[in-house]
């Protein structure tokens, strides 16, 4: 009986010596540090680094029998979907981070999937505790609202993910109208067959609804043509972020070989110069007249105007509580819960980051199982800028914006519909099977993206073919 006692009596020692130990090592940081050290001090505690970076600091057993491939296996997962390095770096710099980075790290904070439960037998001091989990919480908040401030928004809804498209984007008016005729003047193209306009058409939602968009001589280019309407909220330009500025990309197609196959913007102005009445008002906004910058930033201007405010969702977020149905509302729930407004956050919902396709689950194996479809140069994604390894496959997120009326989806082209879009995310990015009917919700959702122009509801004239 005394030995029983004993046992128990040591028993009960060592769980309270552990609970000690427990709160002691996951103490939270002192809430007298500013935001970024109060981040900064939890995501360290949580060992964030050790599987999501390129250059992760293992324990020592992390080379022992079972160990090694376990631990390699969460290592490659994590760095594959994120790499929490540059966030690290702008809290401890006070820069602004990502805000693709705020989204994922709130998100994983407030749904308990990180750190991984296996993390913590062995690191007790990653443990996100619930003083932890708010005090992070608070101070991504705090980050969002002063790097991000989303004045349009409700206050209920300042915290969002996602912020309304603005009514307006400072632009220089009298270029943006130079830039319109720029954008539909076929004078572009070396045979005058081809126009911006021709792959990212106004009236079909800023694109063209093909799989891959025809240049000059009937030639067909390697990834989906991506709309044009609000890509000034874009970070880059192109799937693969190869231009910095809508005026660099503005510069691509006309010397693309299979868009519309110019050898040079020289030949571009000497057939725009035989245009006197449009030099002479050129030469107004430009003194310094035609040439490949200011034919590209007048486009760029005029790209500012192709924003699409004043859509159900936006409504709903200033405060409209009736512009969303019910079943949009639940898909606006549902699209947050499968961490869609993650990576497609922001003002455009999505073109802020890059991201791998396919991080579950293997896209282009199974693309070429069911489409007989083989790897494609378009397939390499930001590799192609990059040639680092870890980009292939990597794309700028598309932005989610009139999404219901931009199909083909995906930078390949190869989903026809919403649903079909909706069900191969859920499963190549989240790792999850959506049933039809929360799909529904969720395309429901997304059809309340599709917003205004000039002041009447964006529509796509393929829709009535």
């Amino acid at each position: 009986m005394k030995k029983r006692y004993k046992l128990v009596l040591s028993l009960v020692t060592v769980v309270a010596v552990l609970a000690v130990v427990y709160r002691a090592v996951n103490r939270a940081p002192s809430a007298d540090l500013p935001a970024e050290e109060q981040l900064l001090k939890i995501l360290a505690d949580g060992g964030c680094a050790e599987c999501h970076s390129a250059d992760p600091k293992l324990p020592f057993y992390a080379d022992l029998p079972g160990a090694k491939a376990l631990i390699g296996k969460h290592v490659e997962e994590g760095y594959a979907v994120f790499d929490v390095m540059p966030f690290l770096q702008s809290l401890e710099e006070k820069s602004a981070p990502g805000e693709v980075d705020l989204a994922k790290v709130e998100r994983s904070l407030s749904d308990g999937s990180m750190p991984l439960a296996q993390y913590y037998l062995i690191h007790w001091g990653s443990s996100v505790t619930k003083a932890k989990e708010d005090m992070a919480l608070a101070a991504i908040a705090s980050l969002r609202a002063r790097f991000f401030p989303n004045p349009l928004a409700a206050p209920e809804f300042a915290n969002e993910p996602i912020r309304p498209v603005p009514d307006r984007v400072d632009h220089d008016a009298r270029k943006a109208a130079l830039g319109n005729v720029l954008y539909h003047d076929t004078r572009l193209s070396a045979d005058g067959t081809i126009s911006c306009a021709t792959c990212h058409g106004l009236g079909t939602a800023g694109v063209d609804n093909l799989r891959y968009s025809e240049g000059i001589g009937g030639q067909l280019g390697g990834v989906n043509a991506p709309t044009v309407y609000n890509a000034c909220f874009n970070f880059v330009q192109f799937w693969d972020g190869r231009a910095a500025t809508l005026a660099e990309q503005a510069a691509g197609p006309p010397l693309n070989p299979v868009e519309m196959g110019c050898k040079s913007f020289d030949e571009i102005v000497a057939r725009l110069s035989e245009d006197k009445a449009f030099v002479d008002s050129f030469r107004v906004a430009y003194p310094e007249g035609l040439n490949q910058q200011t034919i590209t930033d007048a486009i760029a201007e005029f790209e500012k105007t192709l924003i699409t405010p004043d859509c159900p969702f936006d409504r709903y977020l200033k405060g409209e509580k009736d512009a969303l149905t019910a079943e949009q509302a639940e898909g606006y729930a549902l699209f947050k819960k499968y961490n869609c407004a993650t990576c497609h956050a922001g003002t455009a919902m999505g073109g802020l980051s890059y991201e791998l396709m396919g991080q579950r689950a293997d896209y282009f194996a199974d693309r070429e199982l069911t489409q007989k479809s083989g790897l494609t140069d378009g397939d390499n994604g930001r590799w192609a800028q990059t040639h680092v390894e870890r980009d292939r496959y990597r794309f700028k997120t598309p932005t989610l914006r009139n999404v219901a009326l931009t199909y083909p989806y995906y930078h390949d082209g190869s989903v026809p519909t919403l649903d079909q879009a909706i069900d191969m995310m859920a499963r190549y990015q989240v790792g999850r099977t959506m049933p039809p009917e929360e799909r529904k919700k969720v395309e429901a959702f997304l059809e309340a993206q599709t917003g205004q122009f000039q002041g009447k509801t964006l529509t796509n004239t393929n829709d009535k073919k």
